[in-house]
């Protein structure tokens, strides 16, 4: 634990927090730091009253540091939005692939949220999770499990916990009457995922609504699939889902899902299905530069609650339980990562480098999507911006560059330069690249700081390899 009673000063920097009487008003997606970050009297940034100074000193470096007031607060915003919306019931689930450990999965438990999985290990750590907390019944309404490619031992978990399945294709449904034949009288709670044919705008690679892509029986097949469904008493098919993409900004698309779904509805409804579940997905953008402007969290909820009650009223449908599916916008801006500045190259006329003890190992979001962020040098939070550089990995891999033009203090080594708005695909994508141990995290809370991921170490690297016996204790002839 660490705890500091060090005053925060009104430095004025540009990167902190709007300041409000009522900080919890904040939408944290909206914000390019966690809601608590101040300057401190030490000239030191202070993430949830911890001195990013002491921490780094204490549990090393690269470090992610979670503010939980942060997490806690993208959580309440999108519960009591829908609440305030929607007049029907509702269910914020969290995407667990942005961030999946147990310490996170427990503030988000705590709040009331249930869980998106996609893999048997996701699925592992939020139940172990939830079984500590005592938090274990009620599964079936609690987590959703997700996935294009499930395997056959994963649906085998999932029926084992009882889970809701959300079926992605015409195998997993073929599969899952096989395996349902062993349950006895027991049904296979399912929902339906299509692919709604929505563009939107984002990065490629994280974009799921539109037709040619590989989540989701396509909109074409929705008769023959509803019938099937309906011809097998095995299923409990209780709702549909439907997810359009990731890093959205824009508000029409997830309105026009809103009619997209509801249709889908009129014809599960059609069939005889008890459809009882819409689910909308998620989305929602955060900023990760000041030119990003993504709507706050109670924007994003109204606009998607009163499209569905409108798009139902038009069908004269009774409104369905509404769930939605956040990851990035409850955990992206609740996090940030502290590197220790190292190596200093400079090109005159052309460039200069500064490079960090991690790198694409703990951040490969810059080199496989082009994303951009922000950096500070958090240990002299006063010192004007004097310099334009290119902050660079540690790795063998000319690609590792975590900013390439970032406006910075000049930086020395032994620097802290924090990096923000690492909270989601950061860790949960990290790799041993190189053969660097994965960093640690902790979870700052008024002043105090839990490890909650261990600094992997060099034995850990080695926990899983072996050695063939022929190649143990060889000798020279």
């Amino acid at each position: 634990m660490l705890t500091t009673d060090l005053k925060p000063q009104n430095s004025g920097h540009q990167y902190l927090p709007q300041q409000t009487a009522e900080q919890s008003s904040l939408s944290p997606n909206q914000q390019l730091l966690p809601l608590t970050a101040k300057v401190n009297s030490h000239d030191c940034l202070e993430i949830g009253g911890c001195d990013l100074s002491t921490l780094v000193n204490q549990f090393g470096s690269p470090l992610y540091i979670l503010d939980e007031y942060t997490l806690r607060t993208a959580c309440k915003q999108y519960r009591e939005a829908f609440i305030k919306y929607y007049p029907g019931q509702s269910q914020v689930i969290y995407a667990s692939k942005a961030w999946s450990c147990m310490a996170v999965c427990a503030v988000i438990a705590s709040e009331g949220l249930g869980f998106d999985v996609v893999s048997g290990g996701e699925l592992y750590t939020t139940l172990q999770t939830l079984e500590q907390m005592g938090l274990g019944d009620d599964i079936a309404t609690k987590i959703y499990f997700h996935g294009n490619n499930k395997s056959v031992t994963e649906l085998q978990f999932a029926l084992s916990v009882g889970c809701t399945i959300m079926v992605d294709n015409w195998l997993e449904l073929e599969t899952l009457v096989k395996l349902g034949a062993n349950l006895g009288e027991k049904s296979v709670r399912i929902m339906l995922r299509l692919t709604p044919g929505i563009e939107c705008h984002t990065h490629e690679y994280i974009r799921t609504g539109h037709l040619d892509n590989k989540f989701g029986f396509d909109p074409h097949q929705l008769e023959a699939v509803l019938t099937y469904v309906s011809e097998h008493s095995i299923f409990n098919c209780i709702g549909i889902h439907a997810h359009i993409g990731s890093q959205i900004f824009e508000t029409q698309p997830h309105h026009d899902l809103a009619g997209v779904l509801v249709g889908y509805l009129k014809s599960a409804i059609a069939k005889g299905l008890p459809i009882q579940e819409l689910n909308v997905g998620g989305g929602l953008g955060i900023r990760y530069t000041e030119k990003d402007d993504p709507p706050a969290i109670e924007e994003w909820v109204k606009n998607v609650a009163t499209a569905i009650v409108k798009a139902c009223e038009a069908e004269q449908i009774p409104l369905p339980k509404l769930i939605a599916e956040p990851g990035r916008s409850l955990i992206g801006s609740a996090c940030i990562t502290a590197y220790t500045v190292g190596s200093r190259k400079e090109i005159p006329e052309l460039r200069t480098y500064i490079a960090v003890d991690g790198g694409m190992s703990d951040n490969p979001r810059p080199i496989t999507y082009q994303s951009l962020y922000r950096a500070i040098i958090a240990n002299r939070m006063s010192t004007p911006q004097s310099e334009t550089v290119t902050i660079a990995g540690k790795h063998c891999e000319s690609g590792d560059i975590l900013i390439k033009d970032a406006l910075l203090p000049k930086a020395e080594p032994g620097d802290i330069l924090v990096v923000m708005g690492t909270g989601a695909y950061n860790y949960s994508m990290a790799s041993n690249y190189n053969r660097l141990p994965r960093p640690a995290a902790v979870l700052v809370h008024q002043g105090e700081a839990n490890l909650i991921l261990k600094r992997e170490t060099y034995e850990d690297l080695l926990r899983q390899d072996r050695l063939p016996d022929r190649l143990v204790n060889l000798k020279e002839d």
